[in-house]
């Protein structure tokens, strides 16, 4: 079994980063974020490499703190109503090789008080990469059908995102998948507990958790013509 990664003060810290969401109280309390929070990140990255391999040599973890898989803290706030200078949770994507942004395929998890989740898939994919996956799907329903519709997958994940009021362009209204087509996320999502992310076992629950969605990350990869 592994060794704990996040503890209880990883959500204390982000807890009260949520109260006191301000560049000076962050700036006083530095030391305990790269502590409490990049720290166990960094070593959850660091520890998953090896497992990642032996699921797909062609996903990456990085664990700089800076251009690597894990999330910065720091918010974009140029276009944002909500100008709160940081995030309150702390994010890790594991991406493909081919990818270079947070919008190509990828597993990934979400450590937030009261919201941690493991997801995998493609998040709004870029406009030539969403239609290469509907095109697919069109093309192989049987196969999104056996993915999505296993046992093994319903029991474990649903399926979450944004998607269209109407039919995309294209593609046939009456398509009896019309509703996965409508999908600008392709993303599987099962939800764990904060008492999950800090027990000495959660990267292997991790581990687990992405090896059981192969299935599903090798359908999108065939999708969008990149290797598993």
């Amino acid at each position: 079994m592994s060794h704990a990664h996040f503890t209880k003060a990883t959500f204390t810290f982000l807890r009260e980063l949520k109260e006191n969401n301000a560049r000076d109280w962050f700036e006083r309390n530095k030391p305990r974020f790269r502590a409490e929070v990049q720290e166990p990140a960094i070593r959850f990255v660091t520890d998953f490499a090896p497992h990642l391999g032996r699921i797909s040599a062609r996903f990456r973890a990085d664990p700089r703190p800076v251009g690597g898989s894990i999330f910065r803290i720091y918010r974009d706030t140029r276009f944002a109503k909500d100008k709160s200078p940081y995030k309150t949770h702390m994010g890790i994507q594991f991406r493909h090789e081919d990818g270079k942004d947070a919008h190509t395929p990828g597993y990934y998890l979400h450590v937030e008080p009261g919201t941690v989740f493991v997801g995998m898939g493609v998040w709004h994919p870029d406009a030539p990469s969403l239609k290469a996956i509907r095109e697919h799907l069109v093309a192989d329903a049987k196969g999104w059908r056996r993915v999505t519709n296993g046992a093994r997958f319903r029991e474990r994940f649903r399926l979450e995102g944004d998607s269209l009021v109407r039919p995309p362009a294209g593609f046939d209204a009456g398509h009896p998948l019309i509703d996965d087509l409508k999908r600008k996320d392709f993303v599987a999502v099962t939800s764990m507990s904060e008492r999950d992310a800090t027990k000495p076992g959660f990267l292997d629950a991790f581990t687990r958790t992405c090896r059981d969605g192969t299935p599903f990350m090798k359908w999108l990869c065939a999708a969008l013509e990149v290797p598993f």
